[in-house]
């Protein structure tokens, strides 16, 4: 074991300035230890109730979250570890196991209190390792925190992609196989004759159904009851494949009246084969359309992550309408709300002018409030997420209500606290709140409020519209 000396101890770059006498001070008031290769220094729910100055080897830092290990780093010969003055921590959040040769000088808590009453240079030393070490963890805390935000957007994203790509695959394999069968149809309308003026009404006719399709909305009953009539009229008209046009008519909002009309304009002879043409062409318009919506759906995503991230913007405040970040934390959370069976009330106004903000920014904000919200209402019968702006003076006013159990009073004061969280481990870092705050407070000199009681959580936040 090294013998611990005000020469040793001024190596450590925190130390450097300190009087040796109060260098001495400190090594007659601590304990000199070694710990063997692989033991835990410290584990989580120790106190934290020491200082370490590392004079060699290692301490590995890591914790666990959902259930994967996760290393913060390693504290190095030079390093100072644990209780610090004007600590806020209590207990030890994560594992620390020796890496090494490790040999420690440890200066025992209880005597912090003298140590600031008496060595004024030392304090301020110590102190400015705590300041460091806040800074770096934070750091450290916010880069989770926005992982752990992008895991659940990955994931929202992921869920909204999948329909869409999934409806165009299935629609093109459709569509594909629809064309094939295109040649027996041919056929039969290549023998069609008609005059012009016949052609032209049961194109009009045609068009007309187009133009105004909208699927209608029936129950099964009322589908299987319009079904059994269109197949019976066709039938009675001789129509072939009157089951399967009689099914894709009803879903176009086909009546017998539509198709009689069609009946009005060509020769008996030839209505089965233009019926089956015009069911060929609804079809094949109906899985255009799906694709066409399908690939509007990924686009307006694409954007929607584009405009979220700020990926095309610079990094300086911009007015923008304070509806586009809402509208695209919904995009990419969706999921989470349809899976839950949450309610969405929205109470916009429109009139609200662009509001000067960092955009990328104010994202987080809502992706961290409207994610609590879908969280807190997990299990709750009934469930609504409320999102209501407004204009209050200078300032534009949002409001994100849920009707959760509501935050406990005990903890209400907390919440934005660094580091504070009541979710399970795994699920929260403690900075989400902490971030809206900074993000809010510091970044927009803005406001940020909650009011909440069982059945009723409001945050309100208000922003400078002129920045």
């Amino acid at each position: 074991m090294l013998e611990c000396t005000p020469a040793l101890l001024k190596t450590f770059e925190a130390l450097k300035d300190v009087p040796e006498d109060q260098l001495q001070w400190l090594i007659d008031n601590s304990d000199c230890r070694e710990v063997p290769d692989g033991e835990k220094v410290f584990e989580p729910g120790m106190p934290i109730d020491f200082t370490n100055f590392i004079i060699s080897g290692r301490i590995r830092m890591y914790f666990y979250l959902s259930g994967v290990k996760r290393e913060i780093g390693d504290s190095e010969a030079g390093d100072i570890t644990g209780y610090l003055p004007y600590s806020r921590g209590k207990i030890a959040s994560g594992f620390g196991v020796a890496i090494g040769n490790l040999q420690l000088m440890t200066f025992p808590k209880s005597k912090m209190r003298q140590l600031i009453q008496s060595q004024f240079e030392l304090t301020q030393a110590l102190v400015h390792v705590m300041t460091d070490r806040v800074r770096e963890f934070t750091s450290i805390q916010q880069q989770n925190e926005k992982m752990m935000a992008l895991g659940k957007l990955s994931a929202g994203l992921a869920h909204e992609l999948n329909n869409p790509a999934s409806a165009i695959v299935r629609d093109s394999e459709s569509l594909l196989k629809h064309l094939q069968m295109e040649p027996d149809t041919f056929k039969s309308v290549i023998a069609i004759r008609m005059d012009p003026e016949q052609v032209d009404a049961v194109t009009k006719e045609v068009f007309r159904i187009m133009s105004s399709y909208e699927e209608p909305q029936l129950s099964l009953r009322e589908r299987t009851d319009r079904e059994d009539d269109l197949t019976d009229l066709l039938d009675e008209l001789g129509v072939d494949n009157s089951m399967d046009l009689a099914e894709n008519f009803v879903e176009f909002g086909f009546t017998p009246e539509d198709v009689k009309a069609f009946q009005s304009h060509v020769p008996d002879e030839y209505l089965s084969p233009v019926l089956n043409w015009v069911n060929t062409a609804l079809v094949t318009e109906k899985m255009v359309q799906d694709i066409r919506e399908a690939s509007k759906r990924i686009a307006e995503l694409v954007v929607s992550v584009k405009t979220f991230t700020h990926m095309d913007r610079g990094q300086d405040k911009q007015y923008v309408d304070i509806h586009t970040g809402i509208k695209n934390t919904f995009a990419m959370l969706g999921y989470r709300v349809k899976k839950q069976g949450i309610k969405v009330v929205k109470e916009l106004d429109l009139t609200l002018p662009p509001v000067k903000i960092l955009i990328g920014e104010l994202n987080q904000v809502w992706t961290n409030l409207i994610d609590n919200a879908i969280d807190a209402l997990e299990g709750v019968p009934d469930a609504t997420l409320t999102i209501k702006t407004q204009r209050d003076r200078e300032f534009a006013k949002v409001s994100i209500i849920d009707n959760g159990p509501g935050i406990p009073e005990e903890i209400a004061s907390r919440i934005f606290e660094p580091f504070f969280t009541t979710k399970e481990i795994g699920k929260g870092t403690g900075m989400g709140l902490e971030m809206v705050h900074r993000i809010v407070v510091d970044q927009h000199r803005g406001s940020v409020k909650v009011n909440s009681e069982p059945g009723r959580t409001e945050f309100v936040v208000c922003i400078p519209i002129n920045g």
